[in-house]
C-alpha cells in the first residue's frame, strides 16, 4: 500500500484512549481500569484539537457530555449494568431529534431548532449508557456525497484535508477517522454511511430497512432512509448496531424480528463454505484501477479463507441510478413541504401583512440550499400531473426489478460483494458544480436501498495512485445482517494480520 503524506491534526495528550476501539474501551471500564469520564474528557480534547480543521461537528455538547459521563460512572459503581458500550462516547449525525439541543439537518431552515422530544436511537443510545459527544455535519437533509452541501460549511477527510469525507454523513466518518468519537451514528439513504465509510478508511453498516427505527429522524425519503453505525472495527459497529436495533412501536415500518446476532457473528469471522458473489454491473468501466486492485485481492483473501466465490449477474443494477434519483427527490418533495415558516424553524417575511403564501416562498428561498431546492423541483415535476406514470411510477417498477435481481442472486450465495465506491476521496469543491458526476459517486450502493436489504463498507486498503482508503461493500439479504459482520470480521482479521495493525492506523498520527 502506499500511504499519502496526512495532515498534522495536533494534539497528543489525548491520544491513547482516543485510538482505542469501543470493544477494547468498554473492557476497560467494566474491569475498572479507565472511567468514561476520562474517556469522555479525551474525546473532547481531541475534538477541541482537531476540529477547526475538520469540522466533523456541527454542536459539541461538552458540559452535558461530561455530567452524561460522571453520572455513568456512578451507576457503574454502584452496581447498574447497562451492557458493552456503557460509558462510550458516542458522535450523532444531526439529522436525529435530541431534546433541547440543535438539530439543523446542515440546513438554515432548521438553525434554530430545538426538538421537544427525542429520537428512538437517542434513548436507545442512553439506556445502553452511551454518552452522547455532539451532532456532526452533513449535507442539507442528508442530500449529498461530500457534506459539501451543509448550510453550515464542508467536513474535511482526515486523511487529506484537501478531499471530501463523503456524504451525506461526512461528519460521522470524519469524526471516527479523526479520533474524535470511537463510534457515531449516521443514516444510509443511498449510500451516506457506507460511502463516507469507504473514503475515510473506516467501517459503516446500513442495516436493513425497518432494523433501526425511524422515530424522531427528520425524514428525507422515507422508504428509502435507514439509521446506522459508524465504527473503525467491525466488532464495534456490530456491538453498536445490537445496541440500536430492534422493534419500536413508534415506527410503523419497524420491523418486529429481534436484531440478528450481528456482535457473535462479527466474533465468529469464518467464511468457510459461504458462497460470495461478485456482482458484475458493479465493477469495470469508470471504475478506478487502484479501487479495483484492492478489491480483487480482498477477494482472493476471501477465497483463501475457504470462501466459494463465483460471478453474479444483476442486470437492472445499471437503471438504479436513474430510478433513484425519481424516488428519493419525490419523497424527499413531499418530506420537506413540512418546512413552510408556519411552525418551527426559519421564518422570513413576516411584516405582519405578509400572506402565508409570501412567507412560506421567501422562507424557503432562504432557507434551503442549492441542492435541496434542486431535488425539491425535480421530485415535484415528477409527482406533477401528467408525469407521475411517466417518472416515479417507472421508477418504481424499476425498483421492483433491482429487488427482484437481488432475490434471484441470494439463491445462488450467500452474500454479493463489491467496491463501495468507484473512486477514493475526491477534493473539495471538484464536483459540486456537476450534480451528475456528484451522483456517480452513490452507483454502487443505491441498489441496496431501493431493495431493503442491508450492507457494510469496510475499509481493506490503499489506492496506488493517491495513498487513500478504499471500501469493500458486502450485501446480504434483509434480516440477515449477521452475514455482513460474519465476512466483514472475517476479511478485516485476515488484512489486519497481513497488515499488524487496522487501516486506520495508518491515519493521521495525533
Amino acid at each position: 500500500m502506499t500511504k499519502t503524506s496526512t495532515p498534522d491534526l495536533g494534539g497528543s495528550a489525548e491520544g491513547h484512549l482516543t485510538r482505542l476501539s469501543a470493544a477494547d474501551l468498554g473492557a476497560a471500564i467494566s474491569a475498572g481500569e479507565i472511567t468514561s469520564e476520562e474517556i469522555t474528557a479525551a474525546c473532547l480534547d481531541r475534538i477541541a484539537a482537531t476540529d477547526d480543521r475538520v469540522h466533523a461537528f456541527l454542536h459539541v455538547a461538552s458540559e452535558a457530555a461530561l455530567k452524561r459521563a460522571r453520572a455513568i460512572d456512578q451507576s457503574l459503581a454502584e452496581g447498574r449494568s447497562f451492557g458493552p458500550l456503557a460509558g462510550i462516547p458516542v458522535a450523532l449525525k444531526d439529522v436525529f431529534a435530541q431534546r433541547g439541543v440543535p438539530t439543523t439537518c446542515g440546513s438554515r431552515i432548521l438553525a434554530d431548532w430545538r426538538p421537544p422530544y427525542d429520537a428512538t436511537v437517542v434513548r436507545r443510545l442512553e439506556d445502553a449508557g452511551c454518552v452522547i459527544l455532539g451532532k456532526t455535519n452533513l449535507d442539507e437533509f442528508a442530500m449529498g456525497s461530500s457534506t459539501e452541501h451543509s448550510a453550515f460549511g464542508p467536513t474535511r477527510n482526515p486523511w487529506d484535508l484537501t478531499r471530501v469525507p463523503g456524504g451525506s454523513g461526512g461528519g460521522s466518518a470524519a469524526a471516527v477517522a479523526a479520533f474524535q468519537a470511537p463510534l457515531a451514528v449516521g443514516t444510509d439513504t443511498g449510500g451516506s454511511i457506507r460511502q463516507p465509510a469507504a473514503v475515510t478508511g473506516t467501517v459503516g453498516v446500513k442495516p436493513t430497512y425497518g432494523g433501526v427505527s425511524r422515530f424522531g429522524l427528520v425524514a428525507l425519503a422515507s422508504s428509502l432512509d435507514q439509521a446506522g453505525p459508524c465504527a473503525r472495527t467491525v466488532l464495534d459497529a456490530a456491538m453498536l448496531h445490537a445496541a440500536l436495533g430492534g422493534h419500536d412501536p413508534l415506527d410503523s415500518t419497524s420491523l418486529p424480528e429481534p436484531v440478528p446476532p450481528v456482535v457473535e457473528a462479527a466474533r465468529r469471522a469464518d467464511v468457510r463454505g459461504m458462497r460470495i458473489g461478485l456482482v458484475r454491473e458493479l465493477q469495470g468501466d469508470g471504475y478506478q484501477p487502484g479501487v479495483l486492485r484492492r478489491f480483487e485481492e480482498a477477494v482472493a483473501v476471501l477465497t483463501d479463507l475457504g470462501a466459494r466465490v463465483t460471478e453474479v449477474s444483476c442486470p437492472h443494477f445499471e437503471y438504479a441510478l436513474a430510478a433513484y434519483y425519481l424516488i428519493l427527490p419525490s419523497e424527499c418533495s413531499s418530506n420537506l413541504a413540512r418546512f413552510d415558516g408556519m411552525r418551527f424553524g426559519l421564518r422570513v417575511g413576516d411584516d405582519g401583512e405578509a400572506t402565508a403564501e409570501r412567507v412560506m416562498a421567501l422562507t424557503r428561498a432562504a432557507g434551503f440550499g442549492a441542492e435541496a431546492k434542486r431535488r425539491i423541483m425535480l421530485g415535484t415535476y415528477a409527482l406533477s400531473s401528467g408525469y407521475y406514470d411517466q417518472y416515479y411510477g417507472q421508477a418504481q417498477r424499476v425498483r421492483t426489478l433491482i429487488a427482484q435481481d437481488f432475490a434471484d442472486a441470494f439463491e445462488q450465495v450467500d452474500v454479493l460483494v463489491s467496491p463501495t465506491t468507484p473512486t477514493t476521496a475526491f477534493e473539495l469543491g471538484e464536483k459540486v458544480d456537476d450534480p451528475v458526476a456528484m451522483y456517480l459517486n452513490d452507483v454502487a450502493t443505491i441498489p441496496v436501498n431501493l431493495a431493503g436489504n442491508c450492507a457494510m463498507s469496510l475499509p481493506i486498503g490503499l489506492a496506488d495512485e493517491d495513498g487513500l482508503p478504499v471500501g469493500f461493500q458486502i450485501m446480504a439479504p434483509a434480516q440477515a445482517d449477521d452475514r455482513l459482520y460474519r465476512v466483514g470480521g472475517a476479511l478485516e482479521a485476515a488484512l489486519v494480520d497481513r497488515w499488524g495493525h487496522h487501516l486506520i492506523e495508518e491515519a493521521p498520527q495525533p
